[in-house]
């Protein structure tokens, strides 16, 4: 009964936040009170579900500098965690069919971040404009998830190479991030939430320079994600 009462919470929370959101996000289109609500959008649902998170290699990121955060992901907590702890303003990927859910998806169409139709060939070009724009003109890293799916037993997938396509184009550096024992909270089909505490690692930022052909996204990607496969713990 406990664990309806977190969600119920949860779901009025992310409504609440979400509101005003949209709102900023059309008074303010260089997006600096949108990005106000992140700390209370996050910070509300880890509390409420008890959930606390322990970050290193805090060293390894410069302040005021627009990364590509590269993490694994195992629980629908792990974006809550990651706009809490990463510093600066973030932007991610959604995709087009989560833009229908009323408040909380519009303001994901509204604010800075990425829309993707994987049904719209022309939706590629668009999101490589847009996550361009974010990280030359308004300084915001993108943070996206490479395995491109949770994963149920918290062991790390193989990687998809979109993201290293992107970072490529971009020429932005890569910081990849492992994020440890989320996948406890609460695993991909449940809606059993655990509380606990998530560890996430943020290693040294990874060179993107010279990315010219396929080849080359392909080892910058397995470079990645042996990174993140070394940093991760399942315990």
């Amino acid at each position: 009964m406990f664990n309806i009462f977190r969600l119920i919470l949860i779901g009025l929370w992310i409504e609440f936040v979400s509101f005003f959101a949209l709102l900023f996000a059309f008074i303010d289109r260089s997006y600096r009170l949108y990005f106000l609500c992140n700390g209370p959008f996050s910070n509300g649902i880890l509390k409420i579900a008890g959930i606390k998170y322990k970050t290193s290699g805090m060293e390894n990121i410069e302040k005021g500098k627009a990364y590509i955060y590269v993490s694994n992901h195992s629980s629908q907590f792990d974006i809550s965690v990651l706009q809490s702890s990463i510093p600066g303003n973030v932007s991610m990927y959604f995709k087009k069919e989560l833009a229908k859910i009323p408040l909380f998806g519009w303001q994901l169409w509204a604010g800075p971040y990425v829309m993707i139709d994987r049904k719209n060939p022309d939706s590629a070009r668009r999101s490589l404009e847009k996550a361009r724009w974010l990280l030359n003109e308004r300084k915001v890293s993108v943070l996206l998830f490479a395995e491109g799916t949770r994963s149920e037993t918290g062991e790390i997938q193989q990687f998809k190479r979109g993201a290293f396509n992107l970072a490529g184009k971009v020429g932005f550096p890569i910081i990849p991030v492992s994020i440890s024992g989320s996948h406890k909270i609460m695993q991909k089909g449940s809606l059993k939430i655990n509380p606990g505490t998530i560890r996430v690692h943020f290693d040294k930022p990874v060179s993107t320079e010279n990315i010219n052909t396929r080849q080359d996204e392909i080892n910058l990607m397995n470079k990645v994600r042996g990174i993140i496969i070394k940093n991760h713990s399942m315990d």
